[in-house]
Order: structure tokens, then sequence, then C-alpha cells
């Protein structure tokens, strides 16, 4: 009885309990407004907003913008709220991916590490870790040395700009040019990189950039424009089918057209020739079989007058002159 009142309950339980896959819904995920303009990334499945809010979204640049040459480098974004369907997030930082780090560095090259922090025009604290790679092995005082003007580089950099400007020259190669400039005096490099950002503090948040309602909007609008130019582009090419189908000319038309008219009138003549001679024989032959025997003297003598001929004399003398 007990066991049996354990499996009722359980039972109860479980129609009672709720199906959690049913309950849980898509989310898109969005670069931040400036300088992205809530770009769209990605896609997320959570059963509410508080399940989304501090997610983290990694990706590769070459997903991110297409650049076939920065496949290597890994994006971060965090999660900070929901907007509806809409996930907004943060850039958090990047990384290189370590195998592409191991490849710049070979036997009788120099390796010079650095980790700063800087501090934006809107308050930003960020955290790079930049990667110098020269020709050949260096002192340890050129390497300082070369530290110094990247670090003094860098922060420069970040006191004129804002956190989106560093984004945007850190994932496009502007800052590691600047970098490259500096130190080139000091000893010949192979490659320089920013191979590690962390945002370890937020500033003011940007409000310039175009709204989530003016993102929806536009990507409705493209939405619709491509799918008005698919089914322009189908009803074109079904016009272009029936008329080639319509227009086409069949085997027969097409070697007669060929033929010229000389050789058409000869065919015609044999034609016409061919079909006489047919006739005259069938007319003979149709002659030839008749049993004239087999017939009365009278039907003799209907043929005899519709012939033009005598009709006197015995059977046979009309047989001979119905076969003369």
């Amino acid at each position: 009885m007990a066991a049996k009142k354990v499996s009722a309950k359980a039972r109860a339980a479980a129609r009672k309990q709720r199906d959690k896959w049913k309950m849980k819904r898509w989310y898109t995920i969005r670069a931040p407004r400036h300088p992205w303009d809530f770009k769209s990334i990605g896609e997320t499945l959570g059963e509410s907003d508080e399940h989304i809010v501090g997610r983290i979204y990694q990706m590769t640049l070459q997903e991110f913008n297409g650049d076939f040459t920065k496949m290597h480098v890994i994006l971060k974004f965090r999660v900070k709220e929901c907007v509806g369907q809409d996930a907004l997030t943060t850039f958090i930082g990047h990384h290189h991916q370590t195998d592409h780090t191991r490849r710049q560095i070979r036997r009788y090259r120099g390796k010079i590490d650095d980790v700063i922090d800087v501090v934006t025009t809107d308050g930003y604290l960020v955290r790079l870790k930049p990667l110098t790679i020269t020709q050949k092995r260096v002192q340890t005082s050129v390497k300082q040395a070369m530290r110094l003007k990247a670090r003094e580089v860098m922060i420069g950099f970040a006191s004129k700009n804002t956190y989106s400007k560093l984004q945007e020259s850190i994932l496009g190669g502007e800052l590691e040019e600047e970098i490259s400039k500096a130190i080139k005096p000091i000893y010949p490099i192979r490659s320089i990189s920013i191979r590690k950002s962390q945002l370890l503090q937020e500033g003011v948040i940007s409000e310039s950039g175009p709204t989530l309602d003016e993102i929806h909007a536009t990507e409705e609008r493209q939405e619709s424009e491509l799918k008005a130019k698919k089914a322009a582009a189908i009803a074109a090419a079904m016009e272009d089918e029936e008329e080639e189908s319509d227009d086409s000319p069949s085997i027969l038309d097409a070697a007669e057209a060929l033929e010229p008219e000389s050789e058409k009138a000869k065919v015609v003549e044999t034609t016409e020739k061919e079909v006489a001679e047919v006739e005259t024989t069938e007319a003979e032959s149709s002659d030839e079989s008749v049993d004239y025997s087999s017939m009365t003297v009278a039907e003799l003598k209907e043929l005899l007058k519709a012939a033009g001929k005598p009709v006197s004399g015995k059977k046979s003398e009309l047989i001979e002159r119905l076969n003369a």
C-alpha cells in the first residue's frame, strides 16, 4: 500500500511539473550601440531575462566583420540587459588564439611582453597586453626601452580617445601601427600585436548612434527589399523560360529552314512524280486483277458501254474487248 501511495504522489508531481523547454524562447544577441549600432551577432535560448543577463558570448572577428585574416581573433561580449527579444551586450575584450601566438615565436627571435592599464576619456579602465617580436635576439636594455616606448604610446592614445574608438583601433590595427612607428627606430621588429584586451571597469555609456527601434525598422525594410528582389528575380526567370519555350522552333522546322530553296523545289517535283507513278501503277494493277470470266454477260456489256466499245457478240468476245 505504501508503494502505491508513493507512486501516486510521484505521478501527481510529474503532472504538475512544467516543461522547461516549452518555456524557453530565443533572444537576439546584439553588439553595443556605439560603435557597432546594435549589430546582430547571434542568438541564445533562455527561460527569462534573468537567465540571459550576464552571459558571455564569444565569436571570431572573421564572423563579426568578414575579415578572413582575423580568424584567430576571439571577441567577447557580455549581456548587460534584455529589451524584449533583444539581448544588449558590452564589449569586454578580446584575445588571440594560443596556436597563432606560438607560431609567431621562433628561435633566435626576441619576444617583448607587457601588461598596461589605460583609462579612456569616457572613464573606461582597460587592460592591454601587447606582444612584440623582433627580427633577432636583443639585449634586455633594448627590450626595456621598446617596452617603455610602447607603453607611452598606448597610454597617450587611450587618454585622447573614447572606449569605442579604442575598440576600433585595436581590432582594426590602428593602435598597432602607432606602436610600430614609435619603436622601429629603436630596433627592427618583425610583428607587433595587442594579443589581449580586458575591460576592468565601465565608464560613461555613450548615447550616440541609432536607437533600437530605428535598427528594427531598418532591418525590416532591408528584409522586405530583399524579398521583393528575390520575387522579381524568380518572376523574370520564369518569363524567360516561357519565352524560350514558345520561340524555340521544332526539329522539322529547323531542318526545313536549313534546306535551300532549290532543294525544296526538287523534293516537291520528285514527290509529285512519285505520286503519279503510284496512281498509274495502282490503276493498272486494279485492271489486271479483275476476273471478267466470273462476271455475267450483262455486267460485261455495262463495262463495255462505259468504255465506249461494242457490246455485241459472245461472252469470250466481250472479255477480249475489255482486256484489249
